[in-house]
């Protein structure tokens, strides 16, 4: 066996007691929320022994839950051997301290839980510097409450990412890394916006995936190029169904029905309740989205509450400030819809498609309605420019995708094929010479 690879039987993972409160929202679901709360444990290698939820009218500003709740689950942890306690919400450094001496078990929040998820996926080093970041940035007033199980042998959730070592140390420490990994993403992004101006130069649209965690992001991306001519088996991205299961920005070439190339983005998915040290740390990658021509917001059809992820990632998508962009929403995975008619939130929902990337359904109309709402109108054509107008060619040569220059006889006139571009943009710069 691989001496790096750790197979986690049942016995070895880390025992989880996940509690939640019911506040009795109308527009929240409860049962729904603690079932994406276990589903991120397990993300996490974690294995759900008991679930709790607390009916109150408000959150108690001490201990989340009462004060005798969480007696009782002090009771329930030592009865089923629990090694950690995860909650449904964010607690304050107040909160994770008094349930520590109460329960004495290690205490994670469901922020915590998914910045330990993202530490483990994030492979590209721009990922990890983000999740760090994000990490440092909310341990950093919890140093008290953390210091006691970080200092306790066995780490697990909640324990990845920036280690025992730098938490232990001063906050002014912590606020020199923090300050030292800006100045690295800093650097990255300068890095990255030099690609993204060499993409730009190519004039290929660009059509950005967006929506909930485990929709089928990944799944849609690879059926799309599946399609391409000489197709390259290893151009398909990393799929699994679980939470998160990808979190690198993947950018991949497709093809229209009318030949023409565009280029489709993958990003992370999102959650409710994303931590919003997170989001911060992670717009230097969704700004990604901010030069898409077009979003396809993919949408778990499956989802019984697919109207509260849709409402997620409307409302991160206008943080980002991108929600006038042309949408089509892209209500995937309809093989697990069977008969029952499918219910969506129509105020969300302008242009729409029934697929299945899983076996290819309607893939091929998706990629038509990609053609009719691209934006701008994208043309491959052939230029003849006369010899004595350089100043011409030297335009094209800076801001279009030059396949061929011929020159032609006598040297009077010069042949240029250019492919993808906005032709609109180019007739305007000629008309107006």
């Amino acid at each position: 066996m691989d001496g790096d690879m750790v197979i986690l039987t049942e016995e070895s993972k880390e025992r989880i007691l996940v509690v939640g409160i019911d506040l009795g929202e109308k527009d929240f679901d409860i049962e729904d929320s603690m079932k994406e709360l276990e589903e991120l444990v397990e993300a996490a290698n974690g294995q759900v022994i008991e679930r709790i939820v607390q009916r109150r009218e408000k959150i108690n500003a001490a201990y989340y839950i009462g004060k005798g709740k969480a007696n009782e689950i002090k009771n329930y942890c030592y009865e089923l051997n629990i090694d950690t306690v995860v909650f449904n919400d964010e607690l304050s450094p107040a909160q994770i301290k008094n349930l520590e001496n109460i329960i004495e078990r290690k205490i994670i929040d469901r922020t915590n839980l998914i910045l330990d998820i993202f530490a483990k996926r994030a492979s590209s080093k721009e990922g990890q510097l983000q999740v760090e970041l994000a990490q440092l940035k909310y341990r950093l007033p919890r140093l008290v409450g953390l210091r006691d199980y970080l200092s306790r042998e066995g780490g697990g959730i909640g324990t990845r990412g920036p280690g025992e070592q730098k938490l232990e140390t001063d906050r002014r420490h912590i606020l020199r890394e923090i300050d030292n990994i800006e100045k690295q993403l800093k650097d990255i992004k300068r890095t990255r916006d030099v690609k993204r101006k060499r993409r730009e130069k190519t004039q290929l649209p660009i059509v950005a995936l967006v929506g909930y965690t485990n929709a089928g992001k990944s799944t849609l991306l690879n059926k799309i190029i599946e399609l391409n001519e000489n197709y390259d088996e290893g151009k398909k991205v990393f799929v699994y169904d679980m939470l998160f299961a990808t979190l690198d920005t993947s950018l991949r070439k497709g093809r229209l029905p009318n030949g023409q190339s565009f280029l489709i983005t993958d990003t992370v998915g999102f959650v409710s309740k994303l931590p919003t040290d997170l989001v911060e740390a992670f717009k230097g990658t969704l700004e990604e989205v901010k030069y898409a021509d077009l979003l396809l917001h993919v949408v778990d059809a499956s989802n019984k509450n697919l109207d509260l992820q849709m409402a997620t990632t409307y409302n991160i998508l206008k943080d980002l400030k991108v929600i006038d962009k042309p949408i089509i929403t892209v209500f995937n995975k309809m093989d697990k819809v069977e008969d029952r008619q499918l219910i969506y939130d129509t105020k969300y929902v302008d242009k729409k498609i029934f697929t299945s990337a899983k076996n290819g359904k309607n893939i091929d109309k998706l990629l038509d309605m990609i053609q009719e709402n691209l934006p701008i109108n994208y043309i491959d054509t052939t230029l003849v420019i006369p010899y004595d107008k350089q100043d011409v060619l030297s335009h094209i040569l800076d801001n279009y995708n030059v396949e061929y220059i011929e020159h032609k006889e006598e040297g009077t006139e010069i042949k240029v094929e250019l492919s993808s571009i906005d032709y609109e943009k180019y007739f305007n710069y000629v008309k107006n010479r």
